[in-house]
């Protein structure tokens, strides 16, 4: 059986489902190949953080605007999404972090992100649970956090005009996808946003998975009060040819504590490494030393799809006219979903970004 629309898109993780919604503004009649849970691989496997990065300007540009449409869309998202304008703590542990603090403090200022250098000695009274003899840190006000797979499904509802196809997509190309059934999805325009799934039906793709580990406690409200990093995370974000650890906890509306994070590299297994979460939860314990005596309600794995420059790709294939791409983003998805979504939606009209896209498009030189 063949069916035809206006735009067909596979993945129905949180990119896809933003793009759903952004080309049914344009009255697109959609479909969204997805055989799983909308929100279930990736997106699921998230901590849901909605943060400004910049490791160059393209990140800064990307995440920053992604940032602003979910504030936009904040007052359409129902409490079980659970949007908290939670702020980020990025904390130092030496005089070099601190420059580094410094340096990132400047750069937001610089493009307007409310933050807040915090002292050493000021650590203590605003985040009790922190170890002594932290340098200092940075206090980015505006940093968001959601439960991620359901804001995923929330976007979706949204979108009008929108055909959901329970079945994997096995090839697509030339405004045709070739569903496991046997069945064909025609349209002029194909989008690519399945994630980890995304080399596969477009062989060639410079990405590759990183398998990430997150672990949560129990309830313990009061415990934090705002999502803390080290400022050692953005080191081992850049790190491929090694397994890394870094210290990333969020908490949540309820009290519970999101641990993070971990990257690896040319791992398939999707089980949880026990090794690799001991290294995990034993940095998060070098900051945050009460750790250990808190339970742990479970623990689970995710795949996320990265790319060499460490910035998504997003716009029109190098070989298929009929072929957009949204893929790659690693630890950004949740962040630069909406965003992403935006510029596609905006290139396949014909308008000018908001954003110049260029430096995300898929024929951009990128770093081996």
């Amino acid at each position: 059986m063949t069916r035809t629309f206006d735009a067909v898109i596979v993945g129905g993780g949180i990119v896809g489902a933003a793009c759903a919604l952004a080309l049914s503004r344009e009255g697109m009649h959609l479909a969204l190949v997805e055989p799983g849970e909308i929100g279930g691989g990736a997106t699921a496997a998230a901590m849901g953080h909605i943060v400004v990065l910049d490791d160059s300007p393209a990140q800064l540009t990307l995440t920053r605007y992604s940032q602003l449409l979910w504030r936009q869309m904040a007052a359409q998202l129902p409490p079980d999404v659970e949007y908290t304008q939670r702020g980020t703590l990025w904390v130092a542990v030496d005089d070099e972090e601190m420059q580094e603090i410094c340096r990132k403090h400047s750069i937001y200022s610089q493009n307007g992100i409310p933050s807040e250098v915090i002292p050493g000695e000021a650590l203590a009274s605003l985040e009790p649970a922190l170890r002594h003899g932290l340098m200092g840190g940075l206090l980015v006000h505006e940093d968001v956090v959601v439960a991620p797979q359901l804001a995923a499904q929330s976007i979706l509802r949204q979108a009008l005009k929108v055909t959901l196809i329970r079945e994997a997509a096995t090839a697509m190309q030339a405004g045709k996808v070739l569903l496991s059934s046997g069945d064909q999805l025609h349209a002029p325009i194909l989008i690519n946003a399945a994630g980890e799934g995304a080399p596969a039906l477009t062989p060639g793709l410079p990405v590759a998975m990183r398998k990430g580990h997150l672990a949560i406690t129990h309830p313990y409200p009061g415990f934090l009060l705002y999502q803390v990093v080290e400022l050692g995370y953005l080191k081992s974000a850049h790190v491929t040819t090694t397994d890394t650890v870094a210290f990333n906890v969020q908490p949540r509306q309820n009290g519970q504590l999101l641990v993070g994070s971990s990257r690896q590299f040319g791992v398939k297994s999707r089980e949880v490494d026990d090794g690799m979460l001991a290294r995990m939860y034993a940095r998060a314990t070098e900051y945050l030393p009460a750790l250990p005596t808190l339970s742990i309600e479970r623990t689970w794995t995710g795949f996320r799809s990265a790319t060499p420059d460490k910035l998504p790709l997003i716009g029109p294939s190098v070989d298929d006219k009929t072929l957009f791409l949204a893929t790659g983003h690693e630890g950004l998805g949740i962040t630069t979903s909406l965003g992403t979504a935006q510029l596609l939606a905006d290139s396949i009209a014909g308008r000018t970004p908001a954003i110049p896209i260029t430096p995300y498009s898929p024929s951009r030189p990128m770093l081996a």
